[in-house]
């Protein structure tokens, strides 16, 4: 599969065209199961970026922290963080970090069929969740190397089961660190059907094994513009 890393492709990352649409690709032809071949300098660089945002997000994790917790007694009664176990790389599972948005509720994972419970989003975390702040603490997790700041978004044990179960290549996706962003996320943005991950599957195994510096900065940059506009927010 090197061939999908050949210099003719890298332009068409520019208009996030050809080279990176799902129906570019049969679903055999990126979820290989095989570990994606990246050079030693991608290597470091992703390490060096991954632990440089999230050095470089912690003083903005702590000021949001400290304006929550005078705000969230107002507008969204209950713990700052939200934690839920997610499956990572190789399917091992860790402790996802987010600032909470929702009231408490006892079920802890809805089913992967169910849609959001949207009635259970506070006022002021729809605002975290639009704007994306809700996510900041998935640093802590790129700290502690369960996740990387570009990667497919990891799923919960038991939506990742059903998935795998109906979709082609959706295990597959965990042949790398989970991520922040990722292309799926900034190319079709919230997932809620069936079909819906099945395309998301062939997106993250295209980023899986196209792997490339340009192609990490691409998505990068189109997270931006995604904040931007606040398109894909739920």
């Amino acid at each position: 599969m090197r061939y999908y890393l050949e210099r003719e492709h890298y332009t068409e990352f520019l208009a996030g065209k050809p080279a990176l649409a799902p129906e570019t690709y049969s679903i055999n032809d990126v979820a290989t199961g095989r570990d994606p071949v990246v050079s030693l300098k991608f290597r470091v660089f992703k390490v060096v970026f991954d632990y440089g945002c999230a050095i470089v997000a912690l003083p903005l994790i702590a000021v949001i922290a400290l304006f929550l917790l005078i705000a969230n007694p107002l507008f969204n009664r209950g713990p700052l963080f939200f934690k839920q176990e997610r499956l990572g790389l190789k399917g091992r599972p860790f402790q996802m970090w987010k600032f909470r948005t929702m009231v408490p509720s006892g079920q802890s994972v809805r089913h992967a069929n169910d849609s959001l419970d949207e009635d259970r989003i506070t006022a002021l975390g729809r605002v975290l969740r639009r704007t994306r702040i809700d996510e900041l603490p998935n640093f802590f997790n790129v700290l502690r190397g369960e996740m990387s700041v570009v990667g497919p978004r990891p799923e919960a044990a038991s939506h990742q089961i059903y998935y795998e179960a109906r979709i082609r290549g959706f295990k597959e996706r965990l042949r790398v660190k989970p991520g922040i962003t990722g292309l799926a996320q900034v190319e079709q943005g919230y997932v809620d059907t069936l079909d819906a991950a099945a395309v998301k599957a062939k997106y993250d195994n295209i980023y899986v094994q196209r792997l490339c510096g340009r192609l990490e900065l691409y998505v990068i940059f189109r997270t931006f513009k995604v904040l931007l506009h606040g398109a894909g927010a739920r």
